[in-house]
């Protein structure tokens, strides 16, 4: 590849990590993490650093096929951070000199429901559809890749990408640009009423052994596991959970669960729900509640997933002022968002605490 950037690299990269992408699976990764591929920053590379399973290289490396293997090739799956339409690929094989695949090629496919990893990486290959048909690679470079905006591939919505090694080696980074192309039914007029900067915070926690969950009501995205809520580990047979106290009374139309860097501790399920404690009258005193309304059934969550569910059913258009996340059994998050609207009553409520008056 040339000094220049491709035309294509103007698009956003949709598998980006801080964008919440996630490489979610990975035939084999025996020298080097299959995370890697997406990080933000430029591969590196140490020529002194070795570990207890070899050279340590900043990228996905797999370990050598043998004879008994002929016709099998490593393969890892990124699910976008956000869907589109992709119109070019950058697969980069920087410092890797001797070890990088002889080829490699790229498929992708649309899957907006929320499947395990291995169910995923089980789909025959005729559900996937050619990004990038088999390429010759070479060390050390960034193989830039563009997708013609008029051909199949162009015209198709991909959610997840898998990127085929054949049959084997390493790869430093992938990056795949394209026009995003996210769900509209979470986008609208609404706000996050669960955030501490509209006035949101954590009234109850069950456990908060690793880290406060205060952290999942924070600005922006976590950037590692540490930038979440981490329980210990249940041996009780019982779930922890956390209570928000909203900013103030609001209809919520869409929740975000995100267990993003819980890649191997996040909850199996989870379940949320709230309740109105408003008062009937202007003292801003609490009520006990007399109903609790299920926002979310309980339902699996997969690891390092950013996940939006639509509040739908009897709990939609209904005012709460709480909200009760229950993670089954345990395990951590890195956000929580609740986004909806402010009633009247809630909108009241903001004004009285900034002008001095006590909730």
């Amino acid at each position: 590849m040339s000094g220049t950037s491709p035309d294509f690299e103007h698009y956003p990269d949709l598998a980006n990590r801080q964008l919440a992408g996630s490489v979610i699976w990975a035939s084999d990764e025996s020298f080097a993490e299959r995370e890697n591929l997406i990080m933000a920053h430029d591969p590196e590379f140490d020529p002194a650093l070795f570990g207890n399973k070899g050279k340590v290289y900043d990228g996905w490396e797999t370990r050598r096929r043998r004879h008994d293997e002929i016709g099998h090739n490593d393969a890892a799956i990124i699910r976008l951070g956000v869907p589109g339409y992709i119109r070019g690929v950058i697969v980069d094989t920087s410092w890797f000199t001797g070890n990088y695949p002889p080829q490699f090629a790229v498929k992708g496919i649309c899957i907006d429901d929320y499947r395990p990893a291995e169910e995923i990486a089980a789909l025959p290959d005729n559900e996937w559809f050619d990004l990038v048909e088999p390429t010759d690679a070479q060390g050390d470079t960034k193989h830039a890749i563009s997708i013609n905006p008029g051909s199949t591939a162009g015209q198709t919505r991909v959610t997840h990408v898998k990127l085929i090694m054949i049959p084997d080696g390493g790869i430093a980074r992938l990056r795949v640009h394209g026009i995003p192309a996210p769900n509209p039914q979470f986008l609208g007029s609404t706000v996050d009423l669960a955030a501490i900067e509209h006035g949101g915070w954590v009234t109850e926690c069950s456990n908060m052994f690793y880290s406060s969950p205060n952290q999942i009501l924070s600005l922006g995205r976590a950037i590692n596991m540490g930038g979440g809520w981490e329980n210990a580990r249940r041996r009780d047979g019982g779930n922890d959970y956390v209570v928000v106290r909203l900013a103030g009374e609001g209809t919520p139309e869409f929740v975000e669960i995100d267990t993003s860097y819980f890649v191997f501790n996040a909850p199996g399920d989870i379940r949320l729900t709230g309740w109105n404690a408003h008062s009937d009258d202007d003292s801003g005193e609490e009520k006990t509640p007399a109903e609790i309304i299920e926002l979310v059934p309980k339902c699996r969550v997969l690891p390092d997933t950013r996940h939006r569910f639509a509040v739908e059913g009897a709990a939609q258009g209904r005012p709460i002022t709480h909200i009760r996340l229950d993670v089954y059994p345990d395990g951590g998050l890195a956000r929580l968002r609740v986004f909806g609207s402010l009633t009247a009553a809630g909108y009241g409520e903001l004004e009285r605490r900034w002008e001095g008056k006590p909730v």
